[in-house]
């Protein structure tokens, strides 16, 4: 531009220095500068189109519907480049990704036109066979009553509420009784609640209380209708039940059975078969809890911190360590629609940094693909799938929750934040979940912190959940919740805000899930403590 600039200056000046002439010159140059910034900002946007993953805030999709739509904007014209030919070696992290977004998609044709094969992709270490998985998980769960422990319980018992693991083998038995013909067998079936105020998670701590009074009455509990599940994502019988994201609470054949004799008016009368209007709202959402195994709570680990103080009690203890319990069961096993999900949102939220540890170990198209050994195929494949570590939960929670809790801005959760990472300097990543489109904005305040999150219109203003939710429309209303809420409680630390259901029942994952010595730092008090 400068040898450009004086050339154009020589000319000038042999030309003369005429006003007219000195703004033709300004002219010129300036349509230089602008035709050079518009060519450089189409290089930088094809770049950014490539691109999966933002390295500073990086969205996730929640939903399988949201990641096809994602990888369909994707460039496939993306050559085949080896390091010989190119020095980026980012280009090698974007055919990774783009190579597991089609085996995400079942969709082969993009890497035929590569001249590779399924077979040749490596292993998504943040990805599951959903499939193999889900077969794994039918059979665990219905062999779990010759098993010494729950397989679903991760960490020893030091490591989770009191009795976590005799209690989720109980729940299991109970709700699993040998011969569901027998009639000496009773049953509880209830749909899940549907009224419009009526979140997931009020949902959830509604059955709960069901699952309570079942195991206290001696019956079965067989839950019916899921109102968030009646969308075209859950197919078959799974859609409009729970069993569409997690396995049954109960088995197949105490559901028939429950469902045929409920047809019947004398079983009703005489009691062998109950339903939510037996109970009042009292009883269902604050009934007593079952005592089966004494008052394990009372010798809780405290490990909750609000206002800068460890709780070691209060009055509603048993509560807390009963929904604990009861979630834990009725979230024991993802089903493969859920599998899927959760694989969609790793990939979209830790794809990049999934393939770069990958490529770390030398370029996958040069290494011939083995048959899995036993170990891979017995041992290994029980692992986790792979996420970066360790990372904090953040569920902010504010909107119409203002008039049952006080709400905190973003700002006290990131100084409780702060504090965590005060001790573990190593934790410089978040999993942010809320409802508040000025929450997510407000993050990109927090350079020294690294946010993943779901990508997914939020609220504006004081909207009532009801209506947000509407317009999310229900699939996505659902899945992208519990996709957030799983990945909550798989992380290492956490931070909300108790007076909040949904993080109550997020505690409550943590502390039957192996995370009783992460601790829990809120911003308020639960409402009933």
């Amino acid at each position: 531009m400068k040898s450009l600039e004086r050339l154009v200056s020589e000319k000038a000046l042999k030309l003369g220095n005429s006003f007219p002439c000195q703004i033709c010159l300004v002219g010129f140059l300036c349509g230089i500068c602008l035709t050079s910034l518009f060519l450089a900002a189409l290089t930088s946007l094809g770049t950014f189109e490539l691109a999966t993953f933002s390295s500073a805030f990086p969205p996730c999709n929640s939903s399988a519907s949201h990641i096809i739509n994602m990888v369909a904007s994707i460039d496939r014209t993306l050559k085949w480049k080896n390091k010989a030919e190119t020095k980026d070696d980012d280009d090698d992290v974007k055919l990774l990704v783009s190579a597991w977004d089609n085996l995400l998609l079942n969709e082969e044709d993009f890497l035929k036109k590569l001249g590779i094969s399924k077979s040749d992709v490596p292993n998504a270490p943040h990805m599951e066979n959903c499939e193999e998985k889900a077969r794994v998980r039918q059979r665990l769960d219905t062999d779990i009553a010759n098993q010494t422990f729950p397989s679903w319980i991760n960490g020893g018992d030091e490591e989770n509420y009191p009795l976590t693991r005799i209690v989720q083998r109980d729940i299991w038995i109970h709700q699993h009784p040998l011969d569901c013909g027998n009639k000496s067998v009773k049953f509880l079936v209830a749909d899940w609640e549907t009224l419009a105020g009526f979140g997931i998670g009020a949902q959830i701590a509604g059955m709960t209380g069901l699952l309570a009074i079942a195991i206290n009455e001696n019956r079965v509990l067989v839950a019916k209708y899921y109102n968030r599940a009646d969308h075209n994502g859950c197919k078959g019988s799974s859609r409009g039940s729970w069993s569409c994201y997690f396995l049954p609470e109960t088995s197949e054949e105490c559901r028939k059975r429950a469902f045929a004799i409920a047809k019947n008016r004398e079983a009703w009368e005489s009691g062998i078969v109950t339903g939510k209007q037996n109970y009042s709202t009292k009883e269902i959402w604050a009934g007593p809890i079952p005592k089966l195994w004494g008052k394990a709570w009372s010798y809780m680990k405290p490990t909750t911190e609000i206002n800068g103080s460890l709780v070691s009690s209060h009055r509603k203890m048993d509560r807390r360590w009963w929904r604990a319990q009861a979630v834990r069961y009725l979230m024991r096993f993802q089903t493969e629609y859920t599998c899927g999900l959760m694989n969609a949102a790793r990939h979209s939220a830790f794809g990049k940094e999934a393939a770069k540890n990958v490529l770390s170990g030398g370029d996958w198209r040069k290494k011939k693909k083995k048959t899995r050994t036993e170990i891979e195929q017995q041992v290994w494949s029980d692992q986790k799938p792979w996420i970066p570590r360790p990372m904090l939960s953040v569920h902010v929670r504010m909107g119409d929750k203002a008039c049952e809790m006080r709400v905190a801005a973003l700002e006290e959760y990131m100084r409780l934040a702060d504090r965590i990472r005060e001790r573990f300097p190593e934790l410089n990543m978040i999993w942010l979940s809320t409802e508040m489109k000025e929450v997510v904005d407000r993050s990109k305040d927090y350079t020294h912190w690294r946010f993943y999150y779901t990508e997914v219109a939020r609220q504006v203003g004081n909207k009532s959940m009801a209506e947000y939710e509407a317009s999310l429309g229900r699939e996505m209303s659902t899945n992208y919740p519990l996709v957030n809420f799983l990945m909550a409680s798989d992380a290492d630390f956490f931070v909300g805000a108790l007076g909040s259901t949904w993080c109550f029942l997020v505690d409550g994952m943590r502390n039957t899930g192996g995370k009783v010595m992460s601790g829990y730092l809120s911003v308020n008090k639960d409402r009933f403590w």
